[in-house]
């Protein structure tokens, strides 16, 4: 175990397009975080991380990146970048941001040059170009399904203006993955990394961490399902192949180079021992275990989940990292069940979160207890939507602006009134402004369970112990002196003893109501 900056810290994920837009165009910048960087301080926040902000076409908000090592003018500027990181740093705040080692966009000059170039060609080799199968290469070259819907598989039109190769795309055809077996894709991404830690980051969250390396041959996937996810299955081989080891212990050994810098992994695998590798001490410092955030809110699979992430954390001495939300699924509310209960489900696993040893991630405006929004579908902008052929309707409606103030939209996000996606007018009650001035909403809540966290004694300690607890409830004790209950059941159940530090729900003659959780000490 390590007593590094990031081995406790609160992050708070910053979908920059959505935090905060400081020039009137409707679409968050560097600029609009640099504004809200007091509001962070004051909410207890120790690191943040930015969701792509490089340039990039935006066919995939920002995950299609066509230059690693420069700030897309939609943004601002690097200029603009090196403003954050200083005024962050100079509040004692870390900046992270999002590294997509996976593919890049198809604008990018190198798939470009590659487009124009021929079969075989140096220029291919750097993406996974190959021909296909059946009467004149007409078919793909497996039957690989992109996350996003589809073929893995896209073909091209050659120089001579006959169908050619195809290449894969993992996720959307503006997507290509690139050939990690090529050492030219090792050398450019050493230069990306080294230019933004230069600069004064403190670290990356990798996208697809458990993607990069591609199994010999590509062997045919087994289809269980018309649309596959990131890891519906551990032994997918679109995933989690065993030479994406070695690619990130050659990317430790930069960040060796940077002490101080944190790499956390977006690792979609769930066999304990198979997670475990990725945060292995010559891999990344931190990998994303998903396992709370599937959780439904059902006392033993929430049980379930924190042992097994423990778990694997523990088998090579690691740190677990913990998370309820990001950009990629529905807000907690909402995925709790929606209205009422689905804000008391999820004020009550943050408790449950924030009671674990190890760093905590936070979405912006979990804070706040924003729900999904429901848009109309000529506001939807994931490529999701398309590429389903309109059956899913994507990630938009957990990425609506945030709400900061006012009474009517866009709520003090913008001057612009047509921001890039639409904020509902009901979230005139769940603004910054109006949540600050009551002591009883979900910010107040959210802010006070931030503070006890980093203060109190009783959260320190590494390990958890269970607790006897009543049915459809959980109650551990954390070796610092804190006790978590949770109360997943459809009654009333008594407390133990001690002092109640903070409830997410009103304790009365010493019971937990339904859809709570409190803490002890």
């Amino acid at each position: 175990m390590t007593n590094s900056w990031w081995s406790d810290a609160l992050f708070y994920q910053v979908y920059p397009r959505s935090f905060r837009d400081s020039n009137g165009d409707g679409v968050g910048d560097l600029d609009g975080v640099t504004s809200g960087l007091d509001y962070l301080e004051a909410l207890g926040v120790d690191a943040i991380w930015l969701n792509p902000v490089m340039v990039s076409p935006m066919a995939d908000n920002g995950y299609d990146v066509a230059d690693p090592r420069d700030v897309d003018p939609l943004f601002g500027d690097l200029a603009a970048l090196d403003r954050l990181t200083a005024a962050a740093h100079d509040l004692g705040m870390k900046v992270t941001m999002d590294l997509v080692p996976n593919h890049t966009s198809s604008a990018h000059p190198w798939f470009q040059a590659a487009l124009a170039a021929s079969p075989g060609s140096r220029q291919r080799e750097r993406y996974i170009f190959r021909d296909g199968t059946g009467p004149g290469g007409s078919n793909p070259p497996n039957n690989w399904l992109s996350v996003f819907g589809g073929p893995a598989w896209t073909q091209v039109t050659e120089a001579d203006g006959n169908p050619g190769q195809w290449y894969l795309h993992l996720f959307d055809a503006e997507q290509p993955d690139l050939n990690w077996e090529n050492p030219e894709v090792f050398d450019d991404l050493e230069r990306t990394l080294r230019f933004w830690l230069d600069r004064g980051i403190d670290g990356f969250r990798i996208d697809v961490a458990h993607g990069m390396a591609k199994p010999p041959g590509l062997p045919d996937m087994k289809i269980v399902g018309r649309e596959m996810l990131l890891a519906e299955m551990d032994d997918d081989p679109r995933f989690n192949n065993d030479g994406v080891h070695e690619i990130h212990r050659r990317i430790r050994r930069v960040f060796d180079d940077y002490p101080e810098s944190v790499a956390i992994g977006e690792v979609w695998v769930y066999d304990n021992e198979q997670f475990a590798r990725y945060v292995r001490p010559d891999e990344l410092h931190l990998g994303f275990n998903f396992r709370l955030l599937r959780a439904a809110f059902d006392a033993a699979d929430i049980r379930h989940a924190i042992e097994n992430s423990m778990a694997a954390a523990e088998l090579v001495d690691a740190i677990p990292t913990w998370t309820l939300a990001n950009h990629d699924v529905d807000r907690v509310p909402t995925r709790y069940g929606g209205g009422a209960v689905g804000l008391a489900r999820a004020k009550a696993m943050a408790l449950v979160m924030l009671a674990l040893p190890g760093p905590v991630f936070i979405y912006n405006g979990e804070e706040l207890g924003l729900p999904n929004a429901d848009l109309p579908d000529e506001a939807l902008r994931d490529p999701v939507w398309e590429r389903s052929g309109h059956t899913r309707r994507g990630r938009d409606g957990s990425r609506i602006p945030m709400p900061w103030e006012g009474d009517t939209p866009p709520f003090g996000f913008s001057d612009n009134p047509d921001t890039w996606l639409p904020i509902p007018p009901e979230w005139s009650a769940l603004t910054v402004e109006k949540q600050l001035a009551d002591p009883d909403s979900t910010l107040a809540f959210f802010r006070r369970a931030f503070e006890l966290r980093s203060q109190r004694a009783e959260f320190d300690g590494s390990t958890v112990e269970w607790l006897d607890s009543p049915a459809d409830s959980l109650v551990f004790h954390r070796t610092g002196g804190l006790v978590c209950v949770l109360n997943a059941g459809s009654r009333p159940i008594p407390l133990p003893e001690g002092q109640v530090l903070l409830a997410s729900a009103e304790v009365s003659d010493g019971a937990l109501p339904p859809d709570s959780a409190a803490w002890l000490v």
